[in-house]
Parts: C-alpha cells; sequence; structure tokens
C-alpha cells in the first residue's frame, strides 16, 4: 500500500468516525466533511497522474 492511500484511508476514516459521533458540537461536523474531501481527493489526484 503506497504512501498516499494510508493517508487517503486514514482522512476517510477520520471524517466517517466524526459524521458518526453525532453528540459532538457543531464545528466537529464540518471537521468530518472536510476530512471526507481530503481524503477523496487524495484518492482522485493519485488516480489521476
Amino acid at each position: 500500500m503506497s504512501f498516499r492511500d494510508t493517508i487517503g484511508w486514514s482522512l476517510i476514516t477520520s471524517g466517517i468516525v466524526t459524521l458518526l459521533l453525532a453528540y459532538l458540537p457543531f464545528p466537529s461536523f464540518w471537521w468530518g466533511i472536510g476530512l471526507l474531501v481530503a481524503g477523496i481527493l487524495v484518492f482522485t489526484t493519485r488516480r489521476a497522474i
């Protein structure tokens, strides 16, 4: 597994976990969205190159 795969999976997993923890304050929801988007971007840029 490459370095970018590891980062991508880590960001996506962190985003999902953050979104599932609904009891956290509102800003954590946006952190979850941001991490998911960042993870997806890492995957798409890796595949495009």
